[in-house]
């Protein structure tokens, strides 16, 4: 058996044609690869300015084309238009395995004076596999400013470390079914997206480093 993961930039559902169109994004990926899990990034609801137009909400369409599959959306950007009312702007997992621990992280944005920038975020999903869980880690970083970079890169390296740490030490155990109940941890990830990065570029190989600590293993580039 295999872990078949697709990730996909999709850039609002619109295609070299200009062509706004959820349908054919999601014929495309299934027919790729039929992915066990899939990672998409610039998933966006409620901008009819972008290219194309994208004035629907697109995470509700995904859930409606993939039946047999668990759906979670973690915007990065969520603002609110007197225009056009709330608008979000992020990344989505699909997975046909169950889902455990769910999180979007909104990843550091600093100022970076008269560039072109946006907020972004690393969703994670911690999925139940045949091979035991998994956590997919689901990113795309700032194209225009490398200190956005940088640092967005820093914080996805932190959130692995800290992911590695609550399942080497995991806390008190907790049947109550409350909040506290016991977690569903693993080491085991797989951090993919769209990183706007080159590969063999020192923030490339940065994100490979090994970490201090013993029980948080190295992040391997599997291409």
């Amino acid at each position: 058996m295999a872990f078949r993961l697709l990730t996909w930039n999709v850039q609002w559902c619109c295609g070299l044609d200009q062509r706004v169109d959820v349908a054919r994004v999601v014929r495309e990926a299934l027919s790729f690869a039929d992915p066990d899990v899939l990672c998409l990034q610039e998933v966006a609801v409620n901008y009819p300015g972008l290219p194309g137009g994208a004035g629907h909400d697109q995470p509700a369409l995904l859930r409606e084309l993939l039946p047999g599959y668990q759906l979670f959306y973690g915007p990065a950007v969520d603002e609110w238009s007197a225009t056009h009312g709330r608008q979000q702007f992020g990344n989505l997992i699909a997975s046909r395995w169950p889902l455990a621990q769910l999180a979007n992280h909104v990843l550091p944005y600093p100022a970076d004076v008269g560039r072109k920038s946006m907020a972004r975020s690393c969703l994670v999903a911690t999925v139940q596999s045949p091979f035991g869980p998994v956590r997919v880690m689901t990113t795309h970083f700032e194209f225009y400013s490398l200190r956005q970079r940088q640092a967005q890169l820093r914080a996805v390296r932190a959130l692995h470390a800290e992911a590695c740490g609550q399942a080497a030490f995991p806390p008190q155990d907790d049947d109550s079914g409350w909040p506290f109940q016991n977690k569903v941890h693993a080491s085991e990830a797989i951090l993919c997206g769209d990183w706007n990065l080159e590969p063999g570029s020192a923030e490339h190989l940065a994100m490979g480093e090994p970490f201090d600590e013993a029980h948080v293993p190295a992040l391997h580039d599997a291409w």
